[in-house]
Parts: C-alpha cells; structure tokens; sequence
C-alpha cells in the first residue's frame, strides 16, 4: 500500500484564516449591540471549542449573571450572519496560504494523488478561501470535502476525518492527514490517521507530542516524507 491521498484541516491549517473569523465574529456582535468582543486573547481558549455557534454558546455560559444570552434560534441567525461577513473579508483578497500549501497541493496533483478537506467549519467558508487563494471553487481545488456541519460530532470526535475517508473510498491506511489544532490531532487519529501539524499562531502552545510530525510550515515538504509517515503509523498498527 501506499499513499493515496492528502486530507487537510482547514482554517489554521491551509491559512491562518483565525484572525478573519475573530473580526467577523466582532462586527456581527457589534451589528447587534450585544456588547461582546472577543480579543486573542479570548478566541484562544474559545478556539479549544470547535465550531462557531459552539463557542458562541460556551462564551455566554461565562458571561455574568443577569448579562443577556441568546437563544439557539438567535445563536444560528447570528453565525449565518457571521459566515457572509467572514466571505466578504475573504474576498477582499487579504489572505494568503500557509508556506509550502501551494506548493505541496500541486505536487500531489501532479503525482495523481487525491486531495481532500475535513474541517469543523462549514462549506460557505471553505468556498470562501478557495476563491481567496485559488480564485476557484472548492471542488476544482479538492476532490473530496467534508464539513462540520456535514457531522453528528464535530472534532475532536472523529467523524470529518471518517466521512473524508468514506467519500473518497480510501482506508486511513493510504492517506496523511494534516492539522494545526489538538483537537484536530486527535480527530485524526481518532480515524486511524498518520497526521502531520503545523500549529498556527492560536495553537502554538498546544502539546504536540503524539503527531507523526511536527514543523513549522510545509515549505519543502516531499511526497516520500509523506509517505514514510504514513507507512510508519500503519506498520505500527
């Protein structure tokens, strides 16, 4: 057996698309006279809860008594709301892939490999990027995309990585996975995946100890390196 295909996390992953969603996050609350603003700071330790109308809700369970709180009606407006803002950063064009994704992306095309997305954000944003970075919808950059709204359990639960595989009708054995997050991480491995992370600038101080590989970016990466990962997790298996 070897390597079939490459399956990327999105944001963080393929760009640091966090700041985007933090200042779309920021407007829409803003829009709405709901006095929250999330700073780094508080997106930080929002971003160890995936998804947004999840962090939406896991920010107000702190917020004091008496301060008002959404419903899950007003909660899924708002995070609508939310996604179009983020789509109109992005294609303002102020946002670039990570070093290397280019790159490593064309390689594996050129190598016949198949390329897929399993991501906790939805496909409006995944579409978003694409046309940002690629100037292309989704499905002309990735054969396979695998969203979290798609899911019962978003990550750290494996099921975006499982529904990833299923569509492109491979076993984890003939893919690499690649994630920023230690939720990702254990997504990931959690569908039997070899997984390569580059954190990004909100979960640099995340322990990353059980990936197959940890670097910086994936400037030079090669399709052997890839393959040696991949074939190291499944003789251990």
């Amino acid at each position: 057996m070897s390597l079939e295909a490459l399956i990327f996390d999105v944001d963080g992953t393929l760009a640091e698309t966090e700041e985007a969603h933090r200042a779309a996050f920021n407007r829409v609350f803003e829009a709405h006279g709901l006095g929250w603003h999330w700073s780094m700071a508080d997106y930080r330790w929002l971003l160890k809860t995936t998804g947004g109308k999840e962090r939406m809700r896991a920010w107000q369970e702190h917020l004091p008594e008496g301060a008002r709180r959404l419903s899950d009606g007003e909660i899924v407006s708002l995070h609508k709301e939310k996604t179009a803002v983020y789509g109109d950063i992005l294609g303002a064009g102020d946002l670039a892939l990570r070093p290397g994704v280019a790159d490593l992306i064309d390689t594996a095309r050129a190598a016949g490999l198949k390329l897929a997305v399993a991501t906790t954000t939805n496909l409006p944003n995944v579409a978003a990027l694409t046309r940002c970075c690629w100037q292309a919808e989704p499905e002309a950059v990735f054969d396979v995309i695998a969203a979290g709204d798609e899911v019962a359990t978003k990550k750290p639960a494996p099921d975006v990585f499982e529904l990833a595989l299923s569509r492109l009708g491979l076993g984890p054995h003939a893919c690499v996975a690649f994630e920023d997050s230690l939720n990702g991480l254990h997504s990931a491995h959690g569908a039997g995946l070899a997984t390569l992370v580059t954190p990004s600038v909100y979960t640099d101080d995340q322990d990353f100890a059980a990936a197959e590989r940890v670097r910086d970016d994936l400037v030079g990466l090669t399709l052997a390196e890839l393959e040696t990962l991949r074939a190291a997790r499944h003789e251990q298996a």
